[in-house]
């Protein structure tokens, strides 16, 4: 991913090259100039590594919603070893300020834990990280993203509401526990 680097960059803070832009093309020049502003604003926007691991999990204590059966070390590290751009992290300076994760298992588009530290909130860091995860979904050739968002979380159903996103009435999650 390059979100961290120049506005046209095609290498990820790793060196791996990123999936293809959707139809061989650049980011539009609305797109790019936005990608920009928030650079000049000092915001970066890029894939989490392994040495990111600890803070991801210290942040989510503080500014997610709720705790998930697979908030821990190893929950996260088999998650950025399988997919290691799906974890995208915004920062300022040296500040872990949100985080996403952007997960596409070849068909859906799924976001979990978009999370913004509570005193950096309606700054645009979560428009920014919401970009950039769909972005990445579009570059891997997805059609639609779904997010997970807790029934009670009224701040969080406005956020998504103001995305773009609507619940879907039609469906309910259901769920089975496979650890012990």
């Amino acid at each position: 991913m390059s979100w961290g680097r120049s506005p046209t960059s095609e290498t990820g803070s790793r060196g791996a090259t990123r999936p293809p832009r959707p139809h061989g093309g650049s980011r539009s020049t609305a797109t790019r100039a936005r990608w920009w502003d928030d650079a000049m604003d000092g915001l970066r926007i890029r894939a989490a590594g392994p040495a990111d691991l600890d803070a991801v999990l210290a942040f989510w204590k503080e500014a997610a919603e709720g705790t998930s059966i697979s908030d821990d070390r190893a929950g996260i590290e088999r998650l950025v070893a399988r997919d290691p751009d799906t974890l995208i992290l915004a920062e300022r300076g040296a500040e872990l300020v949100g985080t996403v994760i952007a997960g596409f298992d070849g068909w859906r588009c799924h976001l979990y834990r978009l999370a913004v530290h509570p005193d950096r909130r309606r700054q645009g860091i979560g428009s920014a990280l919401l970009a950039a995860a769909e972005e990445r979904f579009l570059a891997l050739g997805g059609r639609r993203g779904d997010a997970m968002v807790l029934d009670d979380n009224e701040r969080a159903r406005q956020a998504w509401r103001a995305a773009g996103y609507a619940p879907e009435p039609q469906w309910s999650r259901w769920v089975k526990a496979l650890a012990h």
